[in-house]
């Protein structure tokens, strides 16, 4: 598949948060044995960041192909002036992985934030997910803090990363 059929588009369309969901429950199930509680807080946050999305702050992005939804990121500006922007939900199907629509997304999620003129860009992950640890130093983010926590339902190795942009 070349790069040119990629079709990324802004914004809500109708069936971007099941499939964002499900690429997150199957991925961190088959990985991480991440269960029901994981897939279930992707959804309901999505869900709730969807209803609540503000154009002039928010971005969303999902990448399509042959009209299905196969990958996605968000950008949440809701607490931009005190804590930056918060990078959320960033994943690609199996099918689009290694063919550079990752590093497509995030580079419109930092251009969406410079353009915004937020100061920095902030994303919580987790130790072992060497493919997005990549993506984020390549792109310029710096881990900042590390600390074992279960914010996904599982016990980890949290990981908040930092993208300063002045």
């Amino acid at each position: 598949m070349g790069m040119t059929e990629l079709n990324i588009e802004m914004g809500y369309i109708p069936g971007a948060i099941g499939r964002v969901a499900e690429f997150h429950g199957k991925y961190y199930n088959e990985n991480w044995t991440f269960g029901l509680f994981f897939e279930a807080k992707v959804a309901i946050e999505l869900s709730e960041f969807l209803k609540r999305y503000d154009m002039n702050r928010d971005g969303f992005w999902t990448v399509r192909v042959d009209g299905r939804v196969e990958g996605a990121i968000a950008i949440d500006g809701i607490h931009s002036d005190r804590d930056g922007a918060h990078l959320r939900w960033f994943i690609t199907s199996d099918r689009l992985r290694g063919q550079g629509a990752g590093t497509q997304l995030i580079n419109k999620a930092i251009g969406f934030c410079r353009q915004k003129s937020y100061k920095k860009i902030t994303l919580w992950t987790f130790e072992g997910l060497e493919p997005a640890r990549h993506l984020y130093e390549k792109s310029g983010f710096r881990l900042v803090k590390q600390q074992r926590g279960e914010q996904w339902g599982t016990e980890v190795n949290e990981q908040q990363y930092e993208l300063l942009l002045e």
